[in-house]
């Protein structure tokens, strides 16, 4: 969740996340990594973007990942055979205090190898910079503030003077996320008017998001009381199932009572599918 909000505030205010690391507010659009034949290990940590001349990526963690240096270095690697010809940031931030000297890496090294990228530690960066930019506001809880409740109030006073709704309510949903990394959801909420954002892309992606683990949730446990234990197989099966789908399983395991019902209901399912395809 706090990883999504980062790439969604990375994609929406990309000129304002170019202005603090690399110093110019250019306009960027996001490169997706299919470009790349690359399959991120996570896609929801990894931001691409991308501009004429400059390719910036940007990695957000809240927990210190020790494969973080070869990633970084295959990242660049298929990023010089796409793009030879452009300059490249990388950059890891990490959102949360941490004693591990791994958010220290900023290198990765094998016999013969060397490659160097940056890293951010959110606490060491001054919070008046946070402060200043519309796109960098949510982070600035997180930042060098002696106090993250006063800093939060302060953030809520600029949200409140953004003129434009859309913008407002998506910088106060992202601000109320990443706030809840330091904070209590009852004083984020004091602060930050519910209302507002309710309205915004993020928080309604992640009530659809929530709505959807239930979902799951549910018919797994159903599924348990009536046919026994899934098979790992099977289990990813029906994590892959779009929420239509989950429904519609969620009525016809009722009347299953043996492993091979949920085997055949999915097999419809197959049939069905490549019914509409073809």
């Amino acid at each position: 969740m706090f990883d999504n909000t980062c790439k969604f505030l990375a994609e929406s205010f990309s000129e304002d996340f170019a202005s603090w690391l690399l110093g110019e507010p250019i306009t960027m659009t996001q490169l997706s990594p299919s470009e790349l034949s690359l399959e991120p290990i996570r896609a929801d940590a990894l931001i691409l973007l991308n501009s004429d001349d400059f390719v910036l990526h940007i990695e957000f963690q809240t927990e210190p990942d020790p494969t973080m240096g070869f990633r970084m270095a295959d990242y660049r690697l298929r990023v010089f055979r796409r793009f030879p010809n452009k300059r490249m940031r990388q950059v890891v931030i990490y959102l949360t205090r941490s004693t591990s000297e791994l958010v220290h890496q900023s290198a990765f090294e094998i016999p013969g190898t060397r490659h160097q990228f940056e890293v951010i530690r959110l606490w060491e960066q001054p919070t008046q910079l946070f402060l200043e930019s519309t796109g960098l506001l949510p982070l600035a809880v997180l930042t060098q503030t002696t106090d993250a409740a006063q800093t939060l109030r302060q953030v809520a006073a600029r949200v409140e003077a953004i003129p434009e709704m859309r913008v407002q309510s998506n910088v106060a949903a992202s601000t109320g996320i990443l706030a809840g990394l330091l904070l209590k959801r009852d004083f984020i909420n004091q602060v930050l008017r519910r209302d507002i954002m309710q309205q915004s892309v993020i928080y309604q992606d992640i009530l659809q998001e929530g709505e959807e683990r239930g979902e799951r949730s549910l018919v797994f446990r159903l599924l348990a009381r009536r046919i026994g234990e899934l098979s790992p197989e099977m289990r990813s099966q029906i994590q892959a199932l779009s929420l239509p789908q989950l429904e519609a399983l969620g009525e016809a395991l009722l009347d299953f009572t043996k492993p091979e019902d949920l085997d055949e209901w999915m097999d419809s399912l197959s049939v069905a599918d490549s019914k509409s395809h073809s």
